[in-house]
């Protein structure tokens, strides 16, 4: 006959429950009531904000004020360069604009007083409607790039692939910008016959009337060198056909327009060069500018400015202090014999560790949630009245990077708690988990590292885990140096997170393991 296994009654269920409570309670009345625990953790909190806001105390250079302090802003929110040569007509209702690109050409300054010929990657010409002569404003455009050939963009975030080679003399290509209402079309061609559809674009809400035309720009020229990657002017020239125009086009004539006044951020001119356009004899245009017409994002070209994480470099220090406090919540009973004196009155040992971790993960994820709420506004606010651009995120991304801090200060402290169970020495477990965390992420954003050790770090080490905080957006049309000495992260941010989460998820089930296997 087979036995079966009564269910517990709820009275039982009820009375577990309430004994963890009491656990609960008494790890919680425990930890408030060390004065040096309490102190620590609140210094964790101070920590990590002055070391955030210190960090990012420098005055702007060049004398820039608050009124500099902005980023132009596309459609979408996001930050964007917009900054390049426009020779332009004005265009009312639905039109047609059809060129030949007969080259694109360029010249760097390589930093050594010589300069370099030759038209960078993402140096653009072509043609392009814009609803306005303001930075921001929404577009589409079809061009030529120096080295990932024709491409379709729109609104600075989105990029589609046309026909590959690079444009010259002996191999020109056509261009077609069709508008119909608030729908654009792209097209390209080699012969001006049979053209190739490159894609389609609608803007809701175009104006009527719009600037339409010819432009060229270049952002800076990367240079690897043995001391590192480093940036230098560049400037771009499309060499253009007599334009062919259909629809509602004004009958001025073409101008010529610097938009943003400057190349931006990711771009300058040389000291030879400058934006402007000339007019050929068969009615083409020379087009030469600068600049970019894309997203903003980390980086040298981001400019002067700060991210969110930014403000949060501090967190570091804080770890530091809730990772050594983590430690001795447990390490401390140990030491003074406590810890039998609350296994007799809790012998369930899970549940004595398990209350503990709540304690002080939760009295970190305080900390963290507290610090990051209080250092970004204060943080921001001073950086744009020292003239700092500040990078704009959404709201639900920077609840993400505040909750997020929160959670990898919790994640350190329950490994910490975990580690220090089951090595029982505070100076050991301490300087281990500091190793594991804290000394990675310095050595990975510090730039000491090569990029693959850089990121081989951030992938299988707690300090993963700072990714959380990264804000920063990376696409492949915008050339930049994205590693993770510029604020990039190899994970994504909350699988970054998943990292010190699952380390201190083992480290606790070793410690409860290890405790019930042997005296304390």
């Amino acid at each position: 006959m087979t036995a079966t296994l009564a269910p517990r009654p709820p009275a039982t269920r009820r009375a577990e429950r309430g004994g963890f409570l009491r656990t609960l309670h008494a790890e919680w009345t425990k930890f408030r009531t060390v004065r040096g625990w309490v102190l620590a953790m609140a210094g964790a909190l101070l920590a990590t904000i002055v070391v955030g806001l210190l960090g990012t105390a420098a005055p702007a250079p060049g004398g820039r004020g608050a009124d500099s302090a902005s980023y132009p802003k596309g459609p979408g929110g996001e930050a964007v360069n917009d900054s390049f040569y426009f020779v332009h007509k004005t265009l009312t209702g639905d039109g047609t604009l059809t060129v030949p690109l007969r080259s694109l050409t360029g010249v760097a300054d390589t930093g050594t007083g010589k300069t370099a010929q030759g038209a960078q990657p993402w140096a653009k010409a072509g043609i392009i409607v814009k609803e306005s002569l303001t930075q921001g404003s929404p577009y589409a455009a079809v061009m030529a790039t120096g080295g990932h050939g024709v491409r379709m963009q729109y609104d600075y975030t989105h990029d589609t692939a046309g026909p590959s080679g690079k444009v010259t003399q002996e191999s020109p290509r056509w261009l077609r910008l069709v508008r119909s209402g608030d729908s654009l079309t792209g097209y390209a061609s080699t012969d001006g016959s049979h053209w190739t559809k490159v894609g389609y674009a609608k803007l809701p809400g175009l104006a009527r009337t719009v600037q339409a035309g010819l432009f060229a720009t270049s952002p800076e020229a990367k240079q690897d060198t043995a001391a590192g990657t480093g940036f230098s002017p560049a400037v771009a020239t499309g060499t253009f056909g007599r334009p062919g125009l259909t629809g509602g086009w004004s009958q001025s004539a073409w101008s010529g327009t610097q938009v943003g006044g400057d190349a931006g951020t990711s771009g300058s001119y040389t000291n030879t060069t400058k934006g402007g356009f000339t007019q050929t004899d068969g009615g083409g245009f020379t087009v030469t500018g600068a600049g970019d017409i894309a997203p903003v994002v980390g980086g040298p070209v981001m400019g002067v400015g700060f991210s969110v994480e930014n403000f949060l470099v501090g967190t570091f220090a804080g770890l530091i202090v809730v990772i050594a406090v983590g430690t001795v919540f447990i390490t401390g009973e140990y030491r003074r014999g406590l810890l039998r004196t609350t296994m007799a009155a809790t012998p369930l040992r899970g549940r004595v560790l398990g209350a503990k971790a709540l304690v002080a993960g939760g009295v970190a994820f305080a900390i963290g949630l507290v610090a990051a709420a209080i250092t970004v506004p204060i943080g921001e606010h001073s950086a744009r009245g020292r003239g700092f651009h500040v990078f704009p995120v959404t709201s639900a991304t920077e609840a993400r990077v505040m909750v997020g801090t929160g959670l990898l200060c919790a994640a350190a402290t329950v490994l910490a708690l975990g580690v220090g169970a089951l090595l029982r020495r505070s100076g050991t477990a301490v300087a281990l988990v500091i190793a594991s965390i804290v000394l990675p992420f310095l050595l990975a954003t510090s730039g000491v590292l090569p990029p693959g050790v850089s990121e081989w770090l951030l992938r299988v080490t707690p300090a993963a885990g700072f990714a959380v905080q990264q804000t920063l957006p990376q696409y492949a049309q915008v050339l930049s140096v994205y590693e993770p000495s510029t604020g990039y992260y190899p994970l994504a941010p909350w699988a970054g997170l998943a990292v010190p989460c699952g380390y201190a998820a083992l480290a606790f089930g070793l410690a409860v393991v290890r405790l019930r296997g042997r005296d304390v």
